[in-house]
């Protein structure tokens, strides 16, 4: 899935390639993908200008005149390209907003999870609860060592899947959960709340760094993730403990292992990362 550097990579070339754009009509080929129906959803955008897009956490925010907002959500393998009028269309194109200017703005989702909600401007946390519930954005600005502070503290849950919460933190996925975790040497088995004040100031250093140098390259190619241009990131190259199970950790040499945490692949060097006392005891009892 698209994580924060992806989906803000996306924004930025969409940005770039369609804002100031205005839809002449839009063709849906899966109705399930966008709400409300597809004969109101399309009807809706003929004549709109694309004004702004925005993000919020993982969710894309395009913003059109008249006080009009598509919330999209790419979740596992959408993606949006520009095409010329008329260009042949690939088996999993199921949205096509045909603009003015002889373009066509395409949504592509090989998985059909993808969604695209058109709300008032300004109720989108209210129409969809899941965005009005994410937590602060990974920035020195808004995720400040007081607030992380405040919520680690109250959850005895372990660090990994506190992490992925959106509610918590906006835009972390399992990625970058399993790098920050390496960089601040802290195994992914912790309960959160029994994490230092240190240890969670060198984790908010951390998580700032890894996204802000994400985004810079253009984000994580892993499976099938390319920009608005058709390019894939390249931050993959720059992965020290995802997808490398096996080889040795670039710190101490000692083999990289992946467990599933919570259902999820999770990797992590095991003298680095050393297992908290709570964890020990827990896989003892197991």
């Amino acid at each position: 899935m698209p994580e924060l550097p992806e989906v803000e990579t996306v924004r930025r070339g969409l940005t770039r390639l369609v804002q100031g754009a205005t839809i002449d009509h839009v063709d849906v080929y899966y109705a399930k993908m966008v709400r409300p129906d597809a004969e109101i959803f399309t009807a809706d955008l003929i004549g709109r200008k694309i004004e702004k897009i925005d993000r919020r956490g993982k969710y894309l925010l395009f913003r059109f005149s008249g006080n009009l907002t598509m919330v999209s959500h790419l979740r596992m393998e959408g993606k949006y390209d520009v095409q010329p009028e008329g260009s042949p269309i690939p088996k999993h194109t199921h949205v096509i907003f045909h603009l003015t200017d002889n373009r066509e703005l395409r949504y592509n989702d090989t998985r059909k999870f993808g969604r695209m909600r058109l709300v008032e401007t300004g109720t989108e946390g209210v129409e969809l609860p899941s965005l009005g519930k994410l937590g602060p954005e990974p920035t020195a600005d808004t995720l400040t060592l007081a607030y992380m502070q405040q919520v680690f503290g109250k959850s005895h849950k372990v660090v990994k899947p506190f992490l992925l919460d959106q509610s918590r933190i906006a835009g972390l996925g399992n990625i970058y959960v399993d790098e920050v975790l390496w960089l601040s040497k802290i195994n992914p088995l912790t309960p959160a709340d029994t994490l230092t004040k240190d240890q969670l100031a060198t984790l908010r250093q951390n998580i700032i760094a890894e996204i802000a140098m994400a985004i810079k390259g253009h984000g994580t190619t892993v499976h099938t993730f390319s920009t608005a241009f058709g390019e894939t990131g390249n931050f993959q190259n720059h992965l020290h403990v995802y997808g490398h199970e096996g080889e040795p950790c670039e710190r101490c040499g000692t083999e990289i292992v992946k467990i599933k945490v919570a259902q999820r692949g999770t990797h992590f060097c095991p003298r680095c990362q050393s297992y908290p006392p709570e964890a020990l005891e827990e896989i003892k009892d197991d």
